[in-house]
């Protein structure tokens, strides 16, 4: 989560950012997989560090 924040503070164009209902019974990647509580957190987290640099996440 705090590479990611970092990432938005300097101007990365992009994020991959896997997600699963249940990580733990994922197919593939499984120990870096976000739940949706996860990600909804990282998300508006994100989002606040997008607005205090000037950009927007899309």
């Amino acid at each position: 989560a705090d590479l990611s924040r970092a990432c938005m503070a300097m101007g990365v164009e992009g994020l991959l950012i896997e997600t699963h209902p249940n990580p733990a019974v994922a197919k593939s990647d499984a120990s870096q997989q976000l739940n949706f509580e996860q990600f909804t957190r990282l998300y508006h987290s994100l989002a606040a560090v997008a607005q205090a640099v000037g950009r927007n996440i899309i």
